[in-house]
């Protein structure tokens, strides 16, 4: 019996020793993760875009598909053939999309519509890395016979360097605020319990163009202004408070 009891007091000692380890983690933790301050920082760096992305489609209608595919062909070999005589590359001309529909004719007074014809719509996605051809491109795109060009949005192609640079920028705004609050209110910051980014920026200027290629900047080719775009990081630093 006595054995029994010593081996009974034992085990109970262990679980004791092991619930007062987990509540002292838990505690631990929890100070950790409640006795703590925020700050938040931003980072703005401004670059001139350096590529212009192009969506533009052709499109053919006809009384068959046959008839409709073929003009459409023509179409598209006379626009990739304008494309590389201006220097862009095949790997910067992409079909991004192909499309064949009926087109139907509805009887005035109800019943089943009729095919009246066939459309055809192929789509193309450019990259222009000669932004001084911008509006000469945007001119004879339409020329060449892309009726629609949809819009024109102008990137930084690499941003990644502009983001670090952003984001330092952003974390030297959070510490100074961090710092400045240490002698306002007299309190000590400890480690960094918690980081969070949150990336945006890269605003594309759009620019439409109609389906008889009058454009926003008049005859000649549109005026187009490429500004500046902004690569914008924010974060949020958690400091453990001493």
């Amino acid at each position: 019996m006595n054995k029994n009891l010593v081996q009974v007091s034992i085990a109970t000692l262990i679980i004791f020793s092991i619930f007062l380890i987990v509540q002292t983690i838990h505690i631990s933790n929890t100070a950790a993760t409640t006795n703590t301050v925020s700050f938040s920082g931003e980072g703005k760096i401004s670059a001139k875009p350096d590529i212009a992305v192009i969506s533009a489609s052709i499109l053919t209608q006809a009384t068959d598909s046959k008839t409709a595919q073929d003009e459409n062909s023509r179409k598209s070999k006379n626009v990739s053939d304008f494309l590389k005589k201006q220097g862009i590359e095949e790997k910067d001309i992409k079909t991004s999309g192909y499309n064949i529909s009926p087109q139907y004719k509805y009887p005035p007074y109800g019943g089943q519509p009729a095919i009246s014809g066939y459309q055809v719509m192929e789509s193309y996605e450019i990259k222009l890395r000669d932004l001084a051809k911008v509006s000469v491109v945007l001119d004879g795109l339409v020329s060449a016979g892309a009726n629609q060009v949809n819009n024109l949005g102008l990137q930084i192609e690499n941003p990644d360097e502009l983001m670090a640079q952003a984001r330092q920028l952003a974390i030297d705004n959070a510490r100074k605020k961090a710092e400045a609050l240490e002698d306002q209110i007299d309190i000590k910051l400890g480690r960094v319990v918690n980081f969070s980014e949150n990336a945006g920026g890269y605003p594309m200027p759009m620019y439409a163009y109609g389906m008889k290629g009058e454009g926003m900047g008049g005859g000649g080719g549109p005026d187009v202004s490429l500004g500046q775009n902004d690569v914008v990081v924010n974060i949020t630093i958690t400091y453990q408070i001493r």
